[in-house]
């Protein structure tokens, strides 16, 4: 019989922010059945022994007449226990049904202001009987991978300039400045990190600056961007699976909030933010939707300028 986790979240950062969560899971009961509503999940962690397999659920879980094809889909799985990492009735029926005979389950009227990062640690050490369980873990990646990457011989960065909304986004002229400051000693070569839509901003910067310095990897898929994270040295970008990534690989992460909870860069110490001058961070909600103009390039060199 089989252990499983339902990771109920479509970001990809917010899975990755559940990864130590996990990986505590599986050192008490091995590799396990990982369930997410995120299709990019399963390339991010396919060297990652701790799963035995990671399944993405796109459909089933939307409504409340879904809880009996809900059910029948954990049934399939025939798992012995199952950990929700959410605050749902439906879920809960639907392992139910299944037969599932440990169901450990968040609260189920814990929605509004859900902390997801504290949430996620009370619940674990609850169902693990542990204490203090981390908030961080390991990516892992098969060496052999990134042999053949473009590695340029100087320090290696990447910037986050995608996001998955325009409200969190700094804005591909400020990279551009910031790229210009940076590179006046020309020791870094910048990895532009976008999704394929946002290609056309990393191209203005690269038409802007020359491609000696810098190449957007739009067009690279999941587990290839894992890789140049991989070998980079510092991440300084938006709120993106990104900075997940790379704080979890022990990179210094440089994340430029603008309307994103604290929840997201508040788990790691390798995560860094840089706010808009004199607003707290728990100022900053799904809200907030700070202008991008309130960061300039010069307060987001003089944060990162000791650490490159």
């Amino acid at each position: 019989m089989k252990t499983g986790i339902f990771l109920s979240y479509k970001g990809l950062g917010a899975n990755l922010l559940h990864l130590s969560y996990c990986h505590e899971i599986a050192k008490k009961f091995g590799p396990i059945t990982l369930i997410t509503l995120n299709p990019k999940l399963k390339e991010v962690l396919i060297d990652d022994p701790n799963f035995n397999e990671i399944i993405y659920l796109d459909d089933f879980h939307k409504k409340l007449f879904d809880v009996l094809k809900l059910s029948s889909f954990f049934k399939n799985l025939n798992l012995e226990k199952l950990f929700i990492f959410y605050p749902s009735l439906r879920y809960f029926l639907s392992a139910k049904i299944a037969g599932i005979k440990k169901i450990y389950k968040y609260p189920f009227f814990g929605k509004k202001n859900l902390h997801l990062v504290k949430a996620a640690k009370k619940f674990t050490e609850k169902c693990l009987n542990i204490n203090d369980c981390p908030t961080e873990t390991k990516i892992f990646i098969n060496d052999k991978k990134i042999k053949n990457l473009n590695k340029k011989d100087k320090k290696n960065i990447i910037l986050g300039i995608g996001s998955s909304g325009p409200t969190t986004k700094w804005g591909y002229e400020n990279y551009a400045k910031l790229i210009k400051r940076l590179n006046e000693n020309k020791k870094y070569y910048f990895y532009l990190l976008c999704g394929p839509n946002e290609n056309n901003d990393a191209q203005e910067i690269i038409k802007n600056l020359g491609e000696d310095c810098c190449e957007s990897l739009g067009n690279k898929n999941i587990s290839e961007v894992r890789n140049y994270i991989f070998f980079s040295d510092v991440y300084i970008g938006n709120d993106s699976f990104g900075h997940h990534l790379s704080s979890q690989m022990g990179k210094p992460s440089f994340v430029i909030l603008l309307d994103t909870p604290r929840a997201y860069s508040d788990y790691s110490v390798n995560q860094h933010r840089i706010l808009p001058p004199n607003v707290s961070i728990d100022e900053i909600t799904h809200d907030s939707k700070f202008h991008s103009s309130s960061i300039t390039a010069e307060m987001v060199l003089e944060k990162v300028k000791k650490f490159i």
